[in-house]
């Protein structure tokens, strides 16, 4: 914690409470937590514990160490229902999830929470599971069904949950060449997806738009190794 406090600065102090982070944290750039993250490596334990603080920057750190070969159902479920802001439910819970065995699974049953940030770390989960699976793995019928749901449901759901949903369709045209042109059709028909930014200049891609540049070299990209970064 001394080490997170040391490398933090008010400025991105007010950068993380411009997007919505609540406190305590100290406003460590995730460029300098990496720096951390090379020198610790894995540390599962310590995760667990630096989450436990509910400090952003040590939340955020503890996704980058957690070893995704050891967690849990249950940690991960833990971490899904403390997550209070976007960074960490979005990117540090659904991104470890996606990396480790459980995420479609936990993915799904996330999505189903009534609680913003849960539901959006569920569909981030899942997007993250499409983005490095193999074909294989990929159960193509459920997610036919996600995008079916997404296509009814997406204006009416929560703020949070809106943006993964809309992120959700644009890694399933990109990544799943079979999804390719449905998802740019039905996102054509959703078209632009509202979401509340707070007191930021950030935009919602538009995933017609973003899916076409994905897939320009008439290819998808390369799977993801790792979703965490």
């Amino acid at each position: 914690m001394q080490a997170l406090q040391a490398a933090g600065n008010e400025y991105t102090v007010k950068i993380y409470k411009n997007h919505g982070a609540p406190g305590p944290l100290y406003g460590v750039k995730v460029a300098d937590l990496k720096k951390l993250q090379k020198k610790i490596k894995k540390d599962h334990a310590l995760a667990l514990e630096l989450f436990d603080t509910r400090n952003s920057d040590a939340m955020y750190l503890a996704s980058l160490i957690a070893d995704e070969t050891r967690v849990t159902k249950q940690e991960l479920d833990h971490w899904a229902n403390n997550a209070r802001w976007h960074l960490i439910s979005d990117y540090a819970v659904a991104g470890l999830a996606a990396d480790s065995p459980h995420g479609w699974q936990m993915g799904l049953k996330w999505i189903a929470s009534d609680s913003e940030f849960v539901a959006s770390a569920g569909w981030c989960a899942l997007g993250g599971w499409l983005s490095r699976k193999e074909d294989e793995e990929i159960d193509y019928k459920k997610t036919e069904e996600l995008l079916r749901h997404i296509e009814q449901n997406i204006h009416q759901s929560p703020n949070r949950v809106r943006y993964s949903m809309n992120s959700f369709v644009i890694v399933t045209g990109g990544y799943l060449p079979l999804f390719t042109q449905e998802c740019i059709k039905m996102a054509a028909t959703i078209g632009k997806v509202q979401v509340n930014m707070g007191n930021t200049a950030c935009k919602v891609p538009f995933a017609p738009d973003y899916i076409k540049k994905m897939t320009a070299n008439g290819k998808a990209p390369r799977k993801k190794k790792m979703v965490r970064c």
